[in-house]
């Protein structure tokens, strides 16, 4: 079975059609800049277009950096707030025109790294954690996911550790690798005192580069891996959480 993956994130809207039997993108992704402001109207055209795009018909899994139940979004740390107690679902298959899922971003990573990637066959607690605009959170207990976590916004030093841990805070604060592993270390350890992890994967965008900075996380029990399908991580979990819908 075949679905379409869209991947909204703060800074870009990513997408690809998506071979589900081998957690496979089947065409080179395309990528668009989310709107500024991210309205959902101007958010709903991009997906319109990335749709006409791929020349899609058919189930389409678009995932949200945000806490979505049912597919309402909950909260929007990093797109507009206009998004709070709106029906994504229901914005979306309109302006698509097909079956959609709408589901947490890192939620949707977390899931095709469970089932194709760096958390294979992991039992006990698993932390998926993504570093790019903010800090996406998946948290599994025995393959088992626990979702909506946004562990990004757990306060450290009275900030949201997204402003301090994030691939947006190392550029913005110009920041180099020993510093701002420095300050995901930190946060790892906050999350290991909470959760006690047996696994820790790292996924977004930096995953790529992660030889710079895992090495020098040193003050974590739990092992670390950076995530295996990288930046497409959400694009595949995405497509998997309609395929398991359509069922």
């Amino acid at each position: 079975m075949h679905a379409l993956g869209i991947d909204i994130g703060g800074t870009g809207i990513k997408a690809a059609p998506v071979d589900l039997a081998a957690g496979k993108l089947l065409a080179e992704r395309k990528k668009i800049e989310t709107p500024r402001p991210a309205l959902p109207d101007a958010v709903a055209g991009v997906v319109h277009e990335i749709v006409s795009d791929f020349e899609w018909s058919g189930p389409i899994g678009i995932t949200f950096p945000g806490v979505v139940t049912g597919g309402v979004t909950r909260t929007a740390a990093n797109l507009d707030q206009a998004w709070i107690g709106l029906d994504a679902g229901d914005l979306f298959g309109k302006a698509t025109g097909n079956p959609v899922r709408v589901l947490n971003d890192a939620d949707a990573a977390g899931m095709a790294e469970m089932t194709f990637g760096a958390g294979v066959g992991q039992k006990g607690t698993v932390l998926m954690l993504t570093l790019g605009t903010g800090i996406g959170s998946a948290l599994f207990v025995n393959g088992i996911l626990v979702p909506n976590t946004e562990f990004g916004h757990v306060e450290i030093d009275g900030h949201d550790a997204e402003k301090r841990a994030s691939e947006h805070a190392k550029e913005l604060h110009d920041m180099g690798w020993g510093k701002w592993a420095g300050r995901v270390e930190e946060y790892l350890q906050h999350m290991e005192a909470l959760l006690s992890p047996d696994l820790f994967i790292i996924g977004g965008g930096i995953s790529k580069q992660s030889e710079k900075f895992v090495p020098l996380l040193k003050g974590i029990r739990a092992k670390i891996v950076p995530a295996t399908l990288q930046n497409d991580a959400g694009i595949v979990g995405a497509a998997m959480a309609i395929a398991s819908e359509q069922k």
